[in-house]
């Protein structure tokens, strides 16, 4: 207990963290100020305008399923332009799970139920980025100075030492994630309150922005722990920057140049960020342009999914495999 306690103290202390911290405080900052500066409180001619287009949409969208159901029965001659699903119910709009609302159709108006996700990916993407370059600067930085050391004099047991530095990371990193994600929507919700509206928040609105927290914040821990084993296998933080450089710069960009020259089917399956983006929304959809040329004509649908599952196999497998090989490795390694 005092080994771990004394890793937070170290950690808090960390000036590159206190730099972290206040950067998220500044771009939390400029976001609301932002928000603040481009939304202004509906007047009721506004929302009676944006009522009546939304009433509208929602008329029109009735007409099409009830014309769909009379052109299936025989009853009505399709016209050219008509769209006809192979079934009526996925344009009936009773089944839909979000009809046109008033907010839908106002301009200038922040509305926080329909800003709400977009913000919570804005947040998730800065936190994964603060995880990862605090992971790696927090083991980094140790082994390259000597500190490790010097804590192995006092606690003389390698995996112990390292497994503390590990989970302290993890541990200050999710409730610094979850009292920043609190204040985050909360600030928002008081601006919709305030200066524009809140919105339609159901039960089915906050369960879904749950799932995107919880996916969230297991990408913001995979990626501190992929940072930390990274650069403990390299003993320094450059090595986890540079890791990544060469990954995005290699693979990302370079192979997936080469798989468009060599045609391979479904290159984004090869893709880390495939399975990230495949975790964090839950389904991913990509297109694949060699399934359409077979040569047959008619409609083709060369898209494909990769869903939440694959994802978090891939990152959870990756991210596991690395920090096995770091501790292999620091228990073995000589450290001077």
């Amino acid at each position: 207990m005092n080994l771990v306690r004394a890793e937070l103290e170290r950690l808090a202390a960390r000036r590159f963290v206190q730099l972290m911290v206040l950067l998220l405080a500044v771009a939390f900052a400029v976001t609301v100020a932002t928000t603040l500066a481009g939304s202004h409180r509906p007047t009721p001619v506004e929302l009676s305008r944006a009522q009546a287009q939304a009433a509208d949409e929602v008329r029109n969208m009735e007409l099409a399923h009830d014309r769909c159901l009379r052109i299936k029965a025989g009853t009505l001659t399709p016209d050219e332009n008509d769209y006809l699903p192979r079934d009526c119910a996925q344009i009936d709009p009773a089944r839909m799970e979000k009809l046109p609302a008033a907010s839908d159709y106002l301009s200038g108006v922040f509305v926080f139920a329909n800003e709400a996700e977009p913000l919570l990916y804005f947040l998730i993407a800065f936190l994964a980025m603060f995880g990862f370059l605090v992971g790696a600067s927090y083991i980094g930085a140790d082994l390259n100075s000597g500190g490790v050391v010097n804590l192995l004099l006092w606690r003389p047991r390698r995996v112990a030492v390292l497994g503390a530095k590990l989970g302290t990371l993890l541990g200050g990193l999710l409730g610094l994630s979850a009292l920043a994600s609190v204040a985050y929507l909360g600030v928002f919700w008081l601006i919709g309150e305030a200066s524009g509206l809140t919105g339609r928040m159901g039960g089915e609105f906050w369960s879904s922005l749950g799932v995107v927290w919880v996916r969230g914040m297991v990408l913001v821990l995979l990626a501190a722990a992929l940072g930390f084993a990274v650069a403990t296998l390299g003993r320094h933080t450059s090595a986890a920057l540079g890791t990544v450089a060469a990954y995005l710069v290699v693979w990302e960009l370079g192979a997936r140049l080469v798989f468009q020259i060599l045609e391979v089917a479904r290159p984004e399956r090869f893709m880390l960020s495939s399975y990230l983006a495949a975790w964090l929304s839950g389904e991913a959809r990509f297109w694949d342009g060699s399934a359409c040329d077979d040569g047959i004509g008619g409609f083709c649908d060369g898209s494909y999914t990769l869903g939440w599952a694959p994802g978090l196999v891939v990152l959870l497998g990756l991210t596991a495999a690395l920090v096995v090989a770091a501790f292999a490795v620091f228990r073995r390694r000589d450290l001077i």
